[in-house]
């Protein structure tokens, strides 16, 4: 099957080339709704002419010299490998001072960027601080009608756009955080878009990891604000698609494809979700009964009746809920107020009306987190276990990650001793009752704290990491053999240590709602209330 495109552009009058990358092969770009978003609007302009570029991109029209404009969508800390892969497949420098005339200018977006660019900022000679969709087109603009300056000069005309990150005017200290090039404090302001319109695919493709699947984004953010939740904190305030809209889109999509799947940190969050799952289940039982519908994790303390009745209809045995915390008291701490009576009452009403089991995440490592806490979990396993005897319970455990702009950013993170000793705990007593689980890797949780809470002196290690291989020893070896030559400070700096809420960190610079202030007043508030239980 060919792909869909389910937009018409316009006859092209190009005036500037734009490479749009994702780092990742093109099955997962061709399912990332924000980059594929990107993509179409900018194709949308008689102006650009764009291509999709990806690690497995082998033939391409354009050559690098003859690109104006490169973008990379960054979703994930171990997205660096994918950019230096396609980088280095097309000859082209992976730090922007490497770079001269006969080189794209090279920008990036996407939320890793904009919680902390610092340990990447090298690599890009611009940087989007939060959602692309108000500012993408103005960005290009800026390139397009400065096309006789030089790159530095282009560089200063784009530092003038709000939500533009420009690296090369500025500079780190340690202790002051990042200045302009006169040594004073350098800001840049997150830019927030009121999602007026529902984002959805653009594109359906039998290629696409989520093959000919209709995605509508319907919340961004979220408003239960866990402390430790990057989805929620960097997305505030959170926003919901008018009703609708979401509806039109529906009805839009199924046009084209029975797969429909909606997106969200938490969909049910949206005052009106019971509402959507009517609409979808009216149009399964009325005129296509081979629906199918994919939702992402649900909210525990918010499942009716009419939602597991949607999904089950529409092809789902399973699905997914979040508690976060064994125990009352860690769940009060990172914000996540979800009771034990609640979570029963949701895996009541998931068996009543047909899911035959649940996925439950959960996290370990939290703030001021004890045995007792991870004796919380078995203890709640074994009552499920019990209680619903023929329903299927999957524990998917992470470990806590301190990330830039959430109140638990200043937090230490426990040792990988610590943790696996925990997992290795949770793995013997899980088997004891018959609940299955499932557990992250400490190790590579590890190196994501450091990416999470890194600066700009790590672009030379994640360079050599990606030249040594990429995997889980290149990050450990590499970081020992540099620690040695540069004076790296030690990698549990990054992934471990407390912070003071003094500190100057190395995002400060970004200015997010809340600022830094008000997440100093919640990781206070939250810590409180623990000590208060």
């Amino acid at each position: 099957m060919s792909d869909i495109i389910l937009y018409n552009p316009p006859q092209k009058q190009t005036e500037i080339n734009i490479w749009m990358a994702f780092p990742a092969m093109a099955s997962f770009g061709m399912s990332s709704l924000g980059y594929m978003s990107i993509v179409k609007r900018l194709d949308m302009r008689s102006d650009y002419y764009v291509e999709k570029i990806f690690t497995d991109t082998k033939n391409t029209k354009l050559k690098p010299c003859d690109v104006d404009v490169m973008g990379f969508s960054v979703s994930f800390e171990i997205d660096f490998l994918g950019i230096f892969k396609i980088l280095e497949n097309f000859s082209i420098p992976f730090k922007s001072s490497q770079r001269d005339e006969k080189h794209p200018i090279i920008f990036g977006g996407g939320p890793v960027l904009t919680a902390n660019p610092e340990p990447y900022c090298e690599f890009f000679d611009f940087i989007i601080i939060g959602d692309a969709e108000d500012i993408d087109i103005s960005i290009i603009d800026v390139i397009k009608n400065n096309k006789s300056l030089n790159r530095n000069q282009k560089l200063v005309e784009l530092s003038k756009v709000k939500g533009i990150y420009v690296p090369s005017l500025t500079k780190f200290d340690t202790k002051q955080g990042v200045l302009n090039l006169n040594n004073e404090p350098y800001s840049v302001e997150k830019i927030s878009s009121p999602l007026c319109e529902c984002i959805t695919t653009p594109v359906l493709s039998e290629k696409s990891f989520f093959s000919n699947t209709y995605v509508i984004e319907i919340v961004r953010g979220c408003p239960q604000r866990c402390g430790f939740c990057i989805a929620s904190y960097l997305n505030l305030p959170s926003r919901f698609c008018d009703f609708d809209k979401i509806i039109e889109k529906i009805d839009e999509g199924l046009k084209y494809t029975n797969k429909i799947a909606l997106l969200g940190a938490l969909i049910t969050a949206h005052p009106q979700f019971d509402e959507i799952c009517e609409h979808i289940l009216k149009r399964k039982r009325e005129n296509i009964p081979d629906l199918e519908l994919s939702v992402s994790s649900l909210r525990a303390d918010s499942i009716s009746p009419i939602i597991i009745q949607t999904l089950v209809e529409c092809g789902q045995k399973h699905s997914t809920i979040a508690i976060e915390a064994g125990s009352e008291r860690l769940r009060k701490l990172v914000n996540k107020n979800l009771t034990e009576p609640q979570i029963f009452d949701t895996v009541n009403t998931a068996q009543k009306y047909g899911l035959k089991g649940l996925k439950i995440y959960a996290m370990i490592g939290h703030p001021t987190e004890t045995q007792e806490d991870i004796e919380a979990f078995v203890t709640l396993a074994k009552k499920l276990k019990q209680e619903f005897k023929t329903f299927e319970f999957t524990f998917s455990f992470s470990t806590f990650v301190p990330k830039a702009h959430t109140p638990f950013q200043f937090c230490e993170r426990g040792s990988i001793k610590s943790l696996e000793s925990k997992y290795e705990y949770l793995k013997k007593e899980f088997h004891k009752i018959g609940v299955k689980i499932r557990t992250s890797s400490v190790k590579w949780d590890y190196w994501q704290a450091l990416l999470s809470r890194g600066d700009r002196n790590l672009a030379d290690y994640l360079i050599e990491v990606y030249k040594n291989g990429g995997n889980l020893g290149a990050f450990k070896q590499t970081y020992k053999e540099l620690k040695k030559a540069s004076g790296l400070p030690s990698s549990d700096f990054y992934a471990l240590q407390k912070r003071d809420t003094k500190d100057n960190l190395p995002w400060d610079f970004i200015k997010t709602v809340p600022f830094k202030e008000g997440l100093i007043n919640e990781y206070n508030r939250l810590l409180n209330n623990c000590k208060k239980m």
